[in-house]
């Protein structure tokens, strides 16, 4: 049983981005592998990361953990300073930005490791709950392509973390 929806994603070389929409079943408890109990939801993003590392590490002869840091988790149910945009928003935007300001590709469309392909139509098959995201932000596609290439205010990615 899905205990999330996938709102948008971005796969980087060294960490990723996941927005999500929990459900009632993420928040049952259950027992990890070390017998404390825990939310189903966290139990099973550690399963995916696990899952994940192994793969990559057996196809490459290596060990060890792929990403740099620790997994963060964030409510993005408020807005920013009372302001237009809402957090939830200013999250999407910033997760599929992630590639042009790291410099990896120059323009979004460029990278194929992220939802937005699939929010602006470049890509038709995927797992994001795009009716979600569009009913509870209010966004249309054409929002989303006009806006996605805006460059976040520095004060705002601040707020993010």
């Amino acid at each position: 049983m899905p205990v999330a929806d996938i709102i948008s994603y971005c796969l980087m070389p060294n960490h990723f981005h996941l927005i999500v929409h929990a459900n009632a079943s993420s928040i049952k408890e259950r027992s990890s592998f070390g017998g404390k109990p825990m939310q189903e939801f966290a139990y099973r993003i550690g399963i995916l990361q696990s899952s994940y590392a192994q793969a990559i590490n057996k196809k490459n002869n290596t060990s060890g953990s792929l990403f740099q840091q620790k997994s963060k988790a964030k409510i993005l149910s408020e807005d920013i300073d009372g302001r237009k945009m809402s957090y939830l928003e200013n999250c999407f935007y910033y997760v599929h930005q992630n590639p042009k300001a790291a410099g990896i590709v120059d323009t979004l469309a460029g990278w194929p490791y992220s939802s937005y392909l699939e929010y602006v139509g470049l890509r038709e098959d995927g797992f994001c709950n795009k009716e979600l995201f569009l009913n509870v932000t209010g966004l249309t596609v054409d929002a989303i392509k006009c806006q996605t290439d805006w460059d976040l205010p520095d004060d705002d990615i601040k707020k993010l973390f």
